[in-house]
């Protein structure tokens, strides 16, 4: 069961021979013989952290119904270190059984996809879904349809891969906003983090109509009542997803970076880090509603005093899961290179799995954790059971086209 079983399969720690540098892999579950999950780097990194992530990966493929198992790396590194790329390039050195036959990583914090797959590229691995591409009936093909898909344009000047996530988060916003009869203009958002996953939930969110009134980024929160003009302010993030704030506009107020937490908005984001909400904070929330789409958060304790004070909480496992999805349902041939057909398909599932977990916080005071995890439990149980049933007919338990 996903609730009850957290003992991962496999807990493996590296040291870098070149700085010292500890990396971790855990391998929380395998499923058809294949674990997924990003690759993070963050200074202050630790294998517990790591645990839990994998912890909720094994959850996030199994709630989308993903023929495959939950896995997380984690290296203790500031990724704005020139050294960053040789410390990434030594671990998955390191990692090559795994990353070979099991482990599909990807991008996750302080690791963009294009830098890992550099990385991957260099040590002849192509592209950081390797282990799932060399299993394809024809590879050559499988790693040219994810290509496109990564690379394939959307508006605004940017590419599917990397605004995948933060439009499954905007629409998991949206499904809350839907769930309770609120108009998309008349709904206010504060974003935690404006790099790829906190960005991109923003585009999507003002592109829908919604008014995000702040934002944060490691600098400080970016504060308006009427409204941040979202698309100017990601023209002024540098690579690392901050702000250059020599040219915002008088009116934005600069606040401490976390006051985001108290901001008065109907949704709460947090983007940026794990453990972000704490027992320490959690009566500063002012939000109606928080939605997980950094990994881990908010804490355990934390998100049982939100739901004493009546704020239910969607889990990452659910809300930040569509970039995982998406990657899955482009290994195996599910969608294409047409943005709008990923889009569409991200859309209904997030919606619907958002409105299901609400709708049990609303009729039984269920936290949408729980809910989740039953949901998680339901659908693995049922890919476990084809998986034995192929392998007991000698039918291959998961085909990639």
């Amino acid at each position: 069961m996903i609730a009850e079983n957290t003992e991962p399969l496999l807990r493996l720690t590296w040291t870098d021979p070149v700085t010292g540098t500890r990396g971790y892999l855990v391998v929380h579950t395998l499923v058809s013989g294949l674990a997924t999950g990003g690759t993070r780097m963050r200074a202050g990194c630790t294998l517990g952290e790591v645990e839990d992530l994998a912890f909720g990966m094994a959850a996030k493929t199994a709630t989308f119904n993903l023929p495959v198992g939950g896995a997380k790396g984690g290296i203790d590194f500031d990724p704005k270190d020139p050294r960053a790329k040789g410390v990434l390039t030594r671990f998955c050195q390191a990692m090559r059984p795994w990353l070979d036959a099991s482990w599909v990583t990807a991008e996750d914090l302080g690791v963009p996809q294009h830098f890992i797959d550099e990385v991957f590229a260099d040590l002849g691995l192509e592209q950081s879904y390797h282990a799932a591409i060399s299993r394809a009936a024809d590879p050559e093909r499988t790693l040219r349809r994810v290509q496109a898909g990564l690379n394939a344009p959307v508006p605004g000047g940017l590419l599917l891969g990397d605004v995948i996530g933060g439009y499954g988060v905007a629409q998991s916003c949206l499904g809350a906003a839907y769930a309770w009869g609120w108009e998309e203009s008349a709904t206010t958002v504060a974003i935690q983090g404006i790099g790829t996953m906190g960005g991109g939930a923003a585009w999507y969110l003002h592109e829908a109509g919604v008014k995000v009134v702040a934002v944060a980024d490691a600098a400080g929160t970016l504060y308006d009542p009427n409204g941040l003009d979202i698309p100017a302010l990601l023209e002024l993030r540098d690579r690392f997803g901050e702000v250059d704030r020599s040219t915002l506009p008088a009116h934005v107020q600069q606040l401490p970076r976390g006051a985001v937490i108290g901001i008065d908005a109907d949704i709460l984001v947090p983007a940026a880090i794990s453990y972000a909400i704490t027992p320490d904070n959690f009566d500063e929330v002012a939000a109606k509603v928080v939605i997980e789409a950094a990994n881990a958060a908010t804490t355990p304790e934390a998100e049982a005093m939100l739901a004493e004070r009546g704020i239910p909480v969607i889990p990452d496992f659910v809300a930040n899961a569509g970039a995982a999805a998406w990657a899955w349902w482009l290994l195996l041939g599910q969608v294409g290179a047409d943005p709008a057909d990923s889009f569409l398909r991200l859309r209904n599932e997030m919606q619907a799995k958002v409105a299901l977990l609400l709708g049990e916080w609303n009729a039984e005071g269920t936290r949408p954790r729980l809910t989740g995890w039953a949901l998680a439990d339901s659908n693995r149980g049922t890919l476990v059971e084809g998986a034995e049933m192929a392998e007991a007919t000698g039918v291959p338990a998961l085909t990639i086209p």
